[in-house]
């Protein structure tokens, strides 16, 4: 082999064995462990449980079914819609809850006492008061005094359901008396009633009179904001199904989730 030969192969070579120290040192991890991509994301799976408020219904079968769209694995079970302090009961019985939507904090504070949550309530989204009346108004109700009339049937929630408490809030700053024909245990109760006839009024949520299209009219109260319902939300610590939980509560606050609920009436939070 000539000296021009011998200087041809040794230069072969000599790439050949930089090209794989270069190689070898470019596929070691700074750790010095197994070279490794972006770890896959764990698809969510399992079914979630989510309990909330009844004023939240058609707002929370939109996201629910929107969140099952975006998680296939995930099967939300029929939402349980009632009274705030009805389900706030039922989970301190131990209801198998994975998520808990308030209508009010002071709800929410009663499981949150019983340390029955993972991490802490965030509020979601705010709603305020508004007079629901048959269509057409055929009492002619213009405010909140026109409720003082001993001849009108007057419908509100329970003192002790979030809706009946911001009513009696409103009804005290106006100095209001109204005595109720019957309180019940949800807003969804009241607006049946007045839907039906059976109430010539009734005290619901802004969301509750939007929901409820031409069934019956709204009439609003100036100074609806001197009682304001913050609706929180969180993760139960014992949720049979924590991720979904987690990640649904995180859609609710999200921009996404936001929108939704705005497109219902709900305030931010």
């Amino acid at each position: 082999m000539n000296r021009t030969v011998r200087a041809a192969v040794a230069a072969v070579v000599f790439g050949g064995l930089l090209a794989g120290a270069l190689g070898g040192c470019a596929a070691k991890p700074v750790n010095g462990g197994p070279q490794r991509g972006p770890a896959p994301s764990t698809a969510l799976h399992g079914d979630l449980s989510i309990y909330a408020a009844a004023s939240l219904t058609a707002s929370f079968d939109d996201l629910a079914s929107r969140f099952e769209k975006a998680h296939p694995g995930v099967t939300v079970r029929p939402i349980d819609y009632d009274g705030s302090s009805t389900l706030a009961t039922q989970i301190l019985e131990g209801a198998p809850a994975d998520v808990f939507a308030s209508a009010d904090t002071a709800t929410m504070r009663q499981v949150t006492d019983h340390s029955l949550l993972e991490g802490q309530a965030r509020v979601f989204a705010t709603n305020t008061l508004e007079i629901a009346v048959p269509p057409g108004n055929p009492a002619h109700i213009t405010g909140l005094a026109r409720l003082a009339s001993p001849r009108l049937n007057v419908v509100l929630c329970a003192p002790e359901v979030p809706c009946g408490a911001a009513a009696r809030t409103l009804l005290d700053a106006d100095r209001v008396h109204v005595t109720p024909a019957s309180e019940e245990q949800n807003v969804t109760a009241v607006l049946t009633k007045v839907k039906a006839g059976e109430a010539d009024a009734g005290l619901v949520y802004t969301t509750d009179v939007r929901a409820a299209g031409d069934a019956v009219d709204g009439v609003a109260i100036p100074d609806a904001s001197k009682a304001v319902n913050r609706y929180p939300i969180a993760v139960m610590k014992h949720a049979a199904n924590g991720a979904a939980a987690r990640a649904f509560v995180d859609y609710v606050l999200s921009a996404r989730g936001q929108a939704v609920l705005a497109s219902y009436g709900f305030g931010a939070p």
